[in-house]
């Protein structure tokens, strides 16, 4: 067993997921390395997230190709030490000399003794690893210092995993596999020892260093990061351009769809021109719409409402500051989050026991969760803590997480995290849908296209702009008159906005 082989397996990314795509490698057989450098691009049922390498030295090989799906734990890549003979290709010259500010790539190398409280640390965030926890966004990357960027351009492939390694080398014993794959000790140099923890802290603008970990020897955790984006003092986030409303992709980017040639349906007679694997984001959302569907009673109750008065204040208010006003859909989720504290039933979870024993369970606030269709398919952000919000601050951050989801770059915090789900279905021009409401929440409002129908107005008839709210619910939960009362507050809310607006 060679000593000077590192095998980098596939991390759990933090949310208890089994597998991921592997989208681009970001290095080839034969590169130098440094620890933390990206190695490769991956993409989860969640999101597409850069995977670093908690080792340095000489790609010695790469386990998968791009497009190819794999299991967590598996191999994901190998590397040799610095200055091993091993580590060389037979048609790759000799490895240079490990760049300056490299660290050693042994297990544990922070050039300090380490204290049996460290080690303890170091003990714990191993073993939570190997359990697969979830506790930390785990990239195995180590509390700092080494820096570098890659040595390559990035590829859109690279070798596959049957092509030789050591042309030179007898038949290859089984690499060395580490139980952990990255083992800095936390406690002395860092108190953080995932790069992804400290990335969901520096997209979020949270400062690690008024962080108090609650893990082992002062561990910063993935829930202690989430816990500082959440809290009131937490800042706003940073407004962007609005991301314009895009047509549903015709298939999903990403899915490679193969022709069968020859192949004949037995059922239909005809030739199967294509197989579309199903996979990320669209695996994701199949298994969770087919739980909402078998899991949950729906029920669904609708109403048109006239929302002539909402776009006439819009108007006026554009006109005082065109730069600062809130889209529609802010001001409609702003009444939704209103009519969700009268309503909270609507704003609950319903769970189940491994007994069988059941419980309705209830939220100190509102995390907005709104469909956002993407070039990887639909995914879901939301708006944490979106009850403490303005229209014009819900507006902000509705456009920040529209843009992020459709870079791919959406944190797992981020999509997975909503208790009630607002539906925009009106860009597509439809006026309503039988929605499958987003598991394990137990109720989404859509919103349809706003077009000009007649309508009555003081005994009169009159061309005004005409919507319809679409509220599906869990009837577990509530009854219909509480769904009632909840849609006809936000229809009343979209119908007088400026009544609404001046009692929230």
């Amino acid at each position: 067993m060679s000593s000077d082989m590192q095998v980098f397996k596939l991390p759990d990314l933090g949310e208890g997921l089994t597998e991921a795509e592997l989208v681009n490698w970001l290095v080839a057989v034969g590169d130098e390395i440094v620890v933390d450098q990206p190695i490769a691009e991956v993409e989860t049922a969640k999101s597409m997230v850069e995977v670093p390498s908690p080792y340095a030295g000489t790609v010695a090989q790469l386990h998968g190709e791009a497009g190819q799906t794999l299991d967590v734990g598996k191999p994901l890549i190998s590397i040799a030490r610095s200055g091993s003979s091993t580590g060389s290709p037979a048609a790759a010259p000799a490895p240079a000399a490990v760049p300056a500010g490299s660290v050693d790539p042994s297990p544990v190398s922070s050039g300090l003794e380490a204290s049996p409280a460290v080690e303890a640390a170091a003990e714990t965030y191993r073993t939570e690893e190997k359990a697969g926890s979830g506790n930390v966004l785990i990239g195995y990357g180590t509390p700092g210092g080494a820096t570098g960027g890659r040595t390559r351009p990035r590829k859109a492939s690279v070798g596959g995993v049957d092509s030789p390694v050591f042309a030179s080398a007898p038949v290859a014993e089984p690499v060395m596999e580490p139980a952990v794959a990255g083992t800095r000790i936390p406690g002395k140099l860092s108190a953080v020892i995932s790069p992804l923890v400290r990335k969901m802290a520096r997209d979020h603008g949270v400062s690690l260093d008024a962080i108090e970990g609650s893990g082992a020897s002062g561990l910063i955790m993935r829930r202690d990061v989430e816990a500082a984006i959440s809290a009131p003092e937490a800042p706003a986030a940073p407004s962007v351009p609005a991301a314009a409303p895009s047509a549903p992709a015709a298939a999903v980017s990403g899915f490679a769809a193969s022709a069968d040639s020859g192949a004949v349906d037995s059922r239909t007679g005809l030739a199967v021109s294509a197989r579309t694997p199903v996979r990320g984001v669209r695996k994701a959302v199949a298994a969770n719409m087919t739980r909402s569907r078998t899991e949950i009673p729906e029920a669904t109750v609708w109403v048109d409402v006239d929302a002539t008065a909402l776009l006439e204040m819009r108007a006026e208010l554009k006109k005082r500051v065109p730069h600062e006003t809130p889209g529609l859909l802010a001001f409609i989720a702003r009444f939704v989050t209103a009519g969700l504290k009268k309503y909270p039933a609507l704003n609950t979870r319903f769970e189940t026991a491994s007994d069988g024993t059941q419980e309705i369970v209830g939220f100190d606030g509102i995390n907005l969760g709104f469909a956002a269709q993407t070039d990887r398919g639909l995914v879901v952000p939301s708006v944490r803590n979106a009850h403490r919000l303005s229209a014009r601050e819900l507006d902000a951050e509705i456009r920040r997480l529209t843009a992020v989801a459709r870079d791919g770059k959406a944190t797992p915090t981020e999509l997975g995290s909503g208790t009630f789900t607002l539906n925009n279905y009106g860009v597509f021009g439809v006026d309503g849908s039988a929605a499958i409401i987003n598991y394990p929440e137990v109720a989404m409002l859509g919103v349809g296209r706003i077009i000009d129908k007649p309508w009555v107005v003081n005994g009169e008839l009159a061309v005004r702009k005409i919507t319809e709210l679409t509220l599906a619910f869990d009837h577990r939960v509530c009854d219909g008159e509480t769904a009632a009362g909840f849609l006809r507050y936000v229809a009343d809310a979209i119908e007088n906005p400026g009544g609404a607006l001046a009692d929230m």
